[in-house]
């Protein structure tokens, strides 16, 4: 039996225990549980949610766990001072422990994230990164794991962070039904965006969204500072610096998220070949496609087809 402990502490948000539903529908696939799942507290008792509703703990102990969540509340801060000793007390003799959402700044808070890579909510990244920039934040992941250490992005995330603990732990097969009793699709790959490139990118004005619009319609074509800035009857200066002051990134950061993003969704949803998917996305050589796959998701493209087809 696999034993998970779930660390919690007042006003955690209560979006967390979805993870023990995950669990508990996983120990359905069994004759007997597979998964056995302790909510833990400093003292023990009824603990209050971000919703107002209690949930019963049993108190912090020397109990050896195999996996050890510990969840976040609505403001992303760091928990007591018991609940950041246990973290560091089960450190060394705990085989996997999680921080789902801003359950991350506890673990931060303990020190465990320390020139480890990690991800949190989007809402909490500049956070993190100002109260603790030992962390290699990573804001833009479903999860991350880095040598047992294992963070996700916000709210449902925390379900994708427990389809991938017990797909480890389980295999595919019971991942997969455990997804499909709670009525999602098969978990989210951790390196997959928390969001889409153009729902990032509010321009004001309606000449940066033509701008953007036209990029993205026009993927394979040429997308340089100078082609753009034609489009929109701006001199190549005026274009950049208004780009980049109404979207916060530079055209070339802008359309190379286009791209990928586009280049991502032909790679796990279609049998298109590699080098075909970079010509049609204007990355032009499958090489560079690569390169910038490796350097935002962490993978190759052909490492996200397997991992998608396996799903």
């Amino acid at each position: 039996m696999i034993r998970v402990g779930m660390a919690l502490y007042p006003e955690f948000q209560l979006i967390n225990l979805a993870m023990a539903t995950a669990f508990e529908y996983a120990n359905q696939s069994f004759n007997k549980p597979h998964f056995h799942l302790t909510l833990m507290s400093a003292n023990g008792g009824p603990v209050r949610t971000s919703a107002g509703v209690e949930v019963s703990t049993v108190p912090f102990d020397d109990t050896r766990f195999d996996t050890l969540l510990v969840v976040g509340d609505n403001d992303a801060t760091v928990g007591p001072p018991a609940l950041l000793d246990f973290l560091r007390f089960s450190a060394g003799r705990t085989r996997r422990i999680g921080g789902p959402c801003s359950g991350a700044f506890n673990l931060a808070g303990a020190g465990l994230l320390d020139g480890r890579r990690a991800t949190t909510h989007w809402f909490h990244a500049l956070k993190m990164k100002h109260e603790h920039p030992a962390v290699k934040l990573m804001d833009d992941k479903i999860f991350v794991h880095d040598n047992g250490l294992w963070t996700s992005a916000g709210a449902t995330a925390c379900i994708d962070l427990a389809l991938a603990f017990i797909e480890d732990d389980v295999g595919p097969e019971i991942a997969k039904l455990t997804a499909k009793k709670l009525v999602v699709s098969h978990r989210r790959m951790g390196g997959q965006s928390q969001h889409s490139a153009l729902l990032e990118m509010t321009p004001r004005t309606d000449r940066i969204h033509k701008a953007l619009a036209y990029a993205k319609a026009n993927l394979a074509k040429e997308l340089s500072v100078e082609a753009l800035s034609r489009i929109v009857h701006l001199s190549p200066r005026q274009f950049s610096r208004a780009f980049t002051d109404e979207t916060g990134l530079t055209p070339a950061k802008a359309v190379e998220r286009l791209r990928l993003e586009a280049a991502r969704l032909m790679v796990e949803s279609s049998s298109v070949p590699i080098d075909v998917i970079a010509k049609d996305t204007g990355f032009i050589d499958p090489d560079r496609m690569r390169r910038a796959f490796v350097r935002v998701y962490a993978q190759s493209p052909q490492a996200l087809r397997r991992l998608s087809r396996q799903a």
